[in-house]
């Protein structure tokens, strides 16, 4: 897919990984949907970002663990732009949830937001895009930001947050299936990049020296896979591990 002039939804575009992905995709020449849900400060920001870059913008708060509200940031960015073309599932909380501090809420929490809201979103989108298609040789894009170790080989202490990017990485082999050929699904599955604000420095060398790299990655290396999985045209069901070699090691 040529990027340039196609339109992008990003969910939790506002901040760390979902701005990279925001200000890549813009770069490329795509008028960006910076979807939010609290940080509206910051989403406004990201937009006059892209404007300065001349192309367009705009900020839409959704939650999008809600069908109506996942439904109304759809609604938007066709009303606006009149057509859809990517989306990045990008939203997503995390914290440390001890096993027997689990409660059903944060249980929920973490599927609702993590895993059911990129269902939402590419249920809806999935329908916006294929009104949008026009060629034989145009295609929908949704890429879905998984997790490595979260989604492949899990923590003790994170287990609804493993479990919902887990069921993300089955979420986009499923997808790919259901919407093929017409709307490539792929996930980015990024390793230690943006560690928690608690972590000591002394925390993040030792996370650092556990890939095979010896460094932490940056949004932008993860902002470029999606970018890799969007430009293909022959690649769909996949999930791209960008973790410096960690679960390998």
């Amino acid at each position: 897919m040529n990027i340039n002039n196609k339109v992008a939804i990003v969910t939790g575009g506002a901040k760390r990984i979902g701005k990279e992905i925001s200000l890549e995709l813009a770069k490329l020449g795509a008028n960006i949907v910076v979807n939010y849900n609290k940080s509206e400060k910051e989403a406004k920001e990201v937009v006059r970002l892209i404007e300065q870059t001349g192309k367009e913008a705009i900020a839409v708060k959704s939650d999008i663990s809600n069908s109506k509200e996942a439904n109304h940031l759809v609604d938007t960015t066709l009303n606006h732009f009149g057509r859809l073309d990517i989306l990045v599932n990008n939203a997503a909380v995390f914290f440390k949830t001890p096993l027997f501090d689990i409660t059903e809420k944060e249980w929920d929490t973490f599927m609702n937001v993590n895993l059911k809201g990129a269902f939402l979103c590419s249920q809806k989108a999935a329908k916006a895009m294929l009104d949008s298609i026009e060629g034989e040789n145009e295609y929908g894009k949704i890429v879905n930001i998984a997790d490595a170790a979260g989604g492949f080989k899990g923590w003790k202490d994170y287990i609804p947050y493993c479990v919902s990017k887990a069921g993300l990485i089955m979420l986009t082999k499923g997808l790919a299936k259901a919407l093929a050929p017409r709307i490539h699904v792929n996930a980015v599955a990024p390793g230690p990049v943006l560690l928690p604000e608690y972590c000591s420095d002394e925390e993040k060398d030792k996370i650092a020296h556990t890939t095979l790299l010896k460094r932490l990655g940056t949004p932008r290396d993860i902002a470029k896979a999606v970018t890799f999985l969007i430009d293909s045209d022959y690649i769909t069901g996949e999930v791209i591990v960008v973790d410096g070699g960690s679960l390998i090691k």
